[in-house]
């Protein structure tokens, strides 16, 4: 027979691992537990899943939704999102393409001129994006669903009336070899930038005023505009800074396919918030952190390297994704009650 003493030890062990369980999920919400559950699944199905060539694969294809999770992090924690970044990185694409064939044309023996200028109008289209999301936003009160829709439909049509569903071609060859496949330090360009990016929006979330003013508007907008903080402009400045982040990884992509593309970039909304909502990022606004967005990132392209390995089909993983962001969403709702009652 069991003793009392031995039965009140198990249940003391269970409610201190279920408390260390719930401590966890309350500060970094679903990621830990979705991102165990994936490793042993898709280790399950392959034994290449865990390899160092597979996992550094993974890391090199998740720098892309990295950037774009980034700027996703900053419209949510304001309270808002943004469903125009596939569409500041189309225009990104095509404009910087477009403007780098026509300066190489004028000016083939200033060829690190022509990518540079190349990539300032690649950001300045993605900037136009990102400022018109925020005054639509800030200043007329417009909904964020509503607007970066209504803009994310408008910067599509522009970029194929750009090229006319074409893709743009001829781009200098040291572009796409430098920043799509090249190296420094033994480590790939695209992965150097980003880890930049992602060093730079920590030290702006965590060691600015401008940083604090984001999850103080997120938080409470009323009482951050009678605590002085400009809400109209925080909000404009997180708009801008998505579309800029996106446009960057526009770029990187243009650099990856060596092309101009209409069409890059056309699932990234829904996996930048699945990536965000996975990693804490509360939809309600003030909650997110840099390091598991980035982390959560990594989390979606794995599960997507996985099911590629697993041979599941790439409309099933379409309903798979959308089905695991609804299952963060539903979850979400229950931390933010949690952490309600808790306060």
């Amino acid at each position: 027979m069991t003793s009392p003493d031995t039965v009140a030890n198990g249940t003391a062990s269970r409610r201190l691992a279920l408390d260390a369980v719930r401590t966890l999920f309350l500060k970094v919400g679903v990621l830990p537990f979705f991102l165990v559950a994936a490793l042993i699944i898709f280790s399950l199905v392959s034994s290449q899943f865990l390899s160092m060539e597979n996992l550094t694969n993974v890391a090199r294809q998740s720098v892309y939704l990295i950037l774009v999770s980034l700027g996703q992090m900053i419209v949510l924690i304001t309270g808002g999102f943004d469903l125009a970044v596939g569409t500041s990185i189309a225009l990104t694409s095509v404009v910087s393409a477009l403007a780098m064939v026509a300066l190489a044309n004028a000016m083939p023996d200033h060829v690190w001129l022509v990518i540079f200028l190349g990539c300032l109008a690649g950001f300045g289209a993605a900037l136009v994006v990102g400022c018109l999301n925020g005054i639509g936003v800030a200043q007329f009160g417009v909904s964020p669903f509503i607007m970066t829709l209504g803009v994310q439909s408008v910067g599509a049509g522009t970029a194929l009336f750009l090229t006319g569903g074409v893709p743009v071609s001829r781009l200098p060859y040291e572009f796409g070899n430098f920043f799509g496949f090249g190296r420094l330090f033994g480590m790939p360009v695209p992965v150097i930038i980003a880890i930049l990016a992602i060093i730079v929006i920590w030290i702006v979330m965590n060691r600015t005023k401008l940083g604090a003013y984001i999850y103080a508007v997120g938080g409470n907008t009323k009482a951050a505009h009678l605590s002085g903080i400009d809400t109209k402009r925080v909000l404009f400045l997180a708009y801008v800074m998505c579309a800029l982040l996106a446009s960057l990884a526009g770029l990187l992509l243009t650099a990856r396919v060596e092309s101009g593309e209409t069409n890059l970039g056309g699932s990234v909304a829904l996996e930048s918030i699945a990536a965000c909502v996975i990693a804490g990022v509360s939809l309600r606004g003030g909650l997110g952190r840099v390091e598991s967005v980035v982390l959560g990132a990594f989390f979606i392209m794995l599960v997507q390297n996985g099911m590629n390995i697993a041979q599941i089909g790439s409309y099933l993983q379409m309903v798979l994704l959308g089905g695991l962001l609804i299952l963060a969403v539903i979850l979400d709702q229950f931390r933010y009650r949690m952490l309600v009652g808790r306060g």
